[in-house]
């Protein structure tokens, strides 16, 4: 089986670049059957890269243990859905798991866009409606492919030779040598056991997150794709926009997704009370995230105003980018993290890959500046337009100050030589003011329209709402918020609730007199009229919720640590927690678990017990920590066991209140829903799509 694997991985390689040579000469000849062949290529590929990964999910399940990254990873004793999840916890695995990903988007986008689009090829050859593409995305196809297959090859290639995931055990003169081809004088060795998987890794979420941040980090290379194409292939008009828009509002979602579970992962087994902590391979998802949000606001201004054509450009480049720097990061070693992987060789390629692309990319837009002038300017500060641009420039603002944060400590090692890092306090002093601006930007973008307002009409505008966040910071300084910090930063989240809501509410009454439609069905048919504007107006909500939720939990917990004999107890912020029972080392499954059984009580009644544990694993010689934790909407008790003395007759617990903490993962999950309803084709475009089909079948006629 493994041969098959490491077979299929070279003839993926060849594969790659035949693809790339066919698209590329195949477009700029005009050949259809090299075009039609190159096509073909891309699910050649694809299928390749399937067996590849399906082979290694079959030596993970049989525990194969001949194969170096089944012993590096699992175990006998590792439960099955951690033994699958165990193909993405090592460095040759998550490479073949994320060329696996792009191989099926291309083939995805590919099938997708030459079928709907009425390309140049069918699946026959040369389709007899050639040049009738709706969105005019048909002449960046070909570029398309020659873009993606030849990232593929630079991942085949580091599969084939550099860090194969079919690489063995052999034994030679009393000691064990990890290669894919048998050294001289080796014999096969097979350990009776394998190592086992990173005790922090055996987590339920840790099945969803790494692969929910492989579709969004891989997902940003379809609209990259799309912009080298345009770039290449002069067509710079808004085809590739279009083309490409729900192609990246899909792995903006996945890494939205994929950044909460990370972060709900690291609340629920790091047992340290919190859920960021702003770590290096955290980072290297944000800076990519904060990137492409950036380009779906930008890419509104070209499509109205055909606008910032160049900064489009530069923020698709600029994402992508990013994406690769976040795969170094965690692949080169250069980093400590708890995400990261051990030092390796594949640094160096990564790097020359990363310089490659960027400047490569960064050349062909250059080139093209006098073709991407904006068709109009900025007419007025207080304009839609003018805000997006400001909004581009805090979010791209916000991802420099990350990567310069992250990168600081390499850029110190190489100056002063010696790794200095920056903590937690830096990353929130730089970026808290820059979130703050883009919670105003925010509220005030839905008050003002393409054109521009005056300002007594935005006063005029902007009254209602103010006057509603300044009543509920009211009630907030109130209940006890007296730092002027935190609570203007509550102040500006509510600001955003409340003007983004009246507008919401605005418009389902001015449809319910119009129409004479009962005001929910008018919300439903407005929204349902209009999903890309009203979802993005609901996904500032989420946000706004989310940042609520971020304030109180940062500025406000609070923690207490006290060691406990059985009956006693200790008091927390209107908590009482009681310590009332043991039941020290019990297996499950790999570990030796110690869990305990205390109280809660609040004003003399009680309400909850919880069950913190910690957990040895033996084979990996590692403590595991797992919280309990009570959760409400006012405020999360978080409770973990520190240790203990005396053979278990005293337990050292450690308790966190964090308050609003529920809001994150409340917001969090209204985001997700609120970017499907934008990206669900609204009533509009239907519409525009059946008469552009329409058309096309009377053309064809």
């Amino acid at each position: 089986m493994a041969t098959l694997g490491s077979i299929s991985i070279f003839i993926a390689l060849v594969v790659a670049i035949y693809t790339t040579i066919a698209a590329w000469v195949g477009a700029r000849r005009n050949l259809p059957e090299l075009l039609a062949s190159a096509r073909n290529g891309i699910f050649a590929h694809a299928a390749l890269m399937t067996v590849a990964i399906g082979v290694i999910v079959v030596a993970l399940y049989t525990r194969d243990f001949a194969l170096a990254l089944v012993a590096n990873s699992t175990s006998r004793d590792l439960q099955t859905i951690y033994t699958i999840t165990a193909l993405w916890s090592n460095q040759a695995g998550s490479l073949l798991f994320w060329s696996w990903i792009l191989s099926l988007y291309s083939a995805i986008v590919v099938a997708l866009k030459w079928q709907s689009d009425r390309a140049p090829l069918s699946f026959g050859g040369v389709h007899p409606d050639a040049g009738r593409a709706q969105d005019g995305s048909h002449a960046l196809m070909p570029y398309v492919v020659a873009t993606l297959m030849a990232l593929q090859t630079f991942f085949a290639f580091m599969l084939a030779f550099i860090s194969s995931p079919f690489a063995r055990w052999w034994m030679r003169g009393g000691q064990t040598i990890m290669a894919l081809f048998p050294p001289a004088g080796a014999t096969p060795f097979v350990p009776a056991d394998g190592q086992g998987l990173n005790p922090l890794l055996q987590h339920p979420a840790m099945a969803l997150h790494p692969p929910l941040l492989y579709l969004g980090y891989v997902g940003f290379t379809i609209p990259f794709a799309f912009a080298i194409a345009a770039l290449v292939s002069g067509k710079l008009g808004p085809a590739w926009l279009r083309a490409t828009r729900r192609w990246t509002i899909a792995p903006w979602l996945f890494l939205s997704i994929g950044l909460l579970l990370g972060g709900r992962w690291a609340y629920d087994v790091l047992g340290w009370g919190g859920y960021w902590g702003w770590d290096p391979v955290e980072n290297a998802a944000f800076m990519p995230w904060l990137a492409g949000t950036a380009f779906l606001h930008s890419v509104m201004v070209q499509e109205r105003k055909g606008m910032l054509k160049v900064w489009n450009m530069g923020l698709v480049i600029i994402t992508f980018s990013l994406v690769l720097f976040g795969t170094f990061l965690t692949r080169s070693g250069v980093i400590q993290s708890v995400h990261a992987f051990a030092e390796s060789d594949i640094g160096a390629w990564f790097l020359t890959f990363i310089a490659g692309v960027t400047l490569a990319a960064t050349f062909l837009l250059f080139t093209r500046l006098k073709d991407l002038k904006s068709e109009r300017d900025i007419d007025a500060l207080l304009s839609r337009e003018a805000f997006f641009l400001l909004n581009n420039l805090l979010f791209i603002g916000a991802s420099f100050a990350v990567l310069w944060g992250t990168i600081y400590p390499l850029f110190s090692e190489i100056v002063y030589g010696q790794k200095l890092t920056v903590g937690a306090p830096y990353f929130n002093q730089v970026t808290a003011p820059i979130f703050s601006a883009v919670l105003l930007a925010m509220a005030i973008i839905p008050l003002i329209g393409w054109s521009g307002v005056t300002r007594a009409k935005l006063l005029q505008k902007i009254a209602l709402p103010a006057a509603l966040a300044l009543v509920l910071a009211a009630i907030t300084f109130a209940f006890g918020v007296r730092d002027w910090i935190p609570l203007g930063g509550y102040l500006l989240a509510f600001f955003v609730i409340t003007t983004t809501l009246i507008e919401i509410v605005q418009g389902a009454r001015a449809r319910a007199r119009n129409t004479g439609e009962f005001i929910l069905a008018a919300l439903k048919n407005l929204i349902a009229r209009d999903r890309r504007r009203y979802g993005g107006y609901l996904i500032h909500v989420a946000v706004a919720m989310m940042g609520v939720g971020i304030i109180g939990s940062q500025v406000y917990a609070t923690d207490a640590t006290r060691a406990l004999t059985r009956g006693e107890s200790m008091d927390v912020r209107g908590y009482t927690l009681t310590y009332e029972n043991l039941s020290p080392n019990f297996p499950s499954g790999e570990a030796q678990v110690t869990s305990a059984s205390v109280a809660v009580s609040r004003e003399g009644k009680r309400v909850a017990t919880l069950s913190p544990a910690r957990a040895f694993y033996g084979r990996q010689g590692e403590w595991e920590t797992t919280p309990a934790i009570l959760s409400s909407p006012q405020e999360d008790l978080y409770l973990i066991i520190a240790g203990w003395e005396d053979n278990f007759a005293t337990v050292t617990f450690r308790a966190y209140v964090n308050p609003l903490v529920f809001w994150l993962w409340f917001g969090g999950l209204c985001l997700m829903l609120s970017t499907l309803i934008a990206a669900w084709p609204d009533a509009r475009e239907m519409e525009r799509a059946r008469v552009a089909s329409a058309v096309a079948e009377t053309a064809r006629a």
